[in-house]
């Protein structure tokens, strides 16, 4: 895991960050790998790029992408005005997982949000996605709250 680097994704990167978002048993029901890529996803990237409270980033080895994820700043006014970091759609390629990518990832983006000035890095994830629980939980994160979503 010595020569991973972690980078802001790049358009030409999409392609491999949708097939690591399609590589489990949720994502291969709401994703779509056919190329060219649905317009969505490009549309969605564009919004990310451009907004200075996100950062889409890869983890790279080499030429090869092999992990992803997406970091959201949010301002708030409670905890007296508080930033936030919001970590999201973290996915580790199938051929590095279990060898500690993972951790470096949320290491990584625990330090981009301490640089940025976060009080608190907050995470969601799926009810049925009980390894990844078990995981948070060893990085010292809690499962304080208890989340909602209405499907639009």
């Amino acid at each position: 895991m010595s020569g991973i680097v972690f980078r802001r994704a790049r358009e030409a990167d999409l392609p491999a960050i949708v097939a690591m978002l399609a590589d489990d048993e949720l994502g291969k029901l709401r994703e779509d790998t056919g190329l060219p890529l649905a317009q969505g996803y490009l549309a969605a990237f564009e919004a990310i790029d451009s907004d200075p409270n996100q950062y889409l980033a890869v983890a790279t080895e080499g030429d090869a992408i092999v992990g992803t994820l997406q970091l959201t700043f949010i301002a708030g006014l409670s905890r007296k005005g508080a930033l936030r970091g919001q970590i999201e759609a973290v996915r580790v390629a199938a051929s590095h997982r279990s060898k500690g990518l993972g951790r470096k990832m949320f290491e990584w983006a625990i330090d981009e949000c301490r640089t940025r000035g976060c009080i608190l890095v907050q995470l969601t994830t799926d009810r049925d996605r009980l390894d990844a629980h078990r995981f948070y939980g060893r990085l010292g994160f809690e499962a304080s709250h208890l989340g909602y979503k209405l499907k639009l």
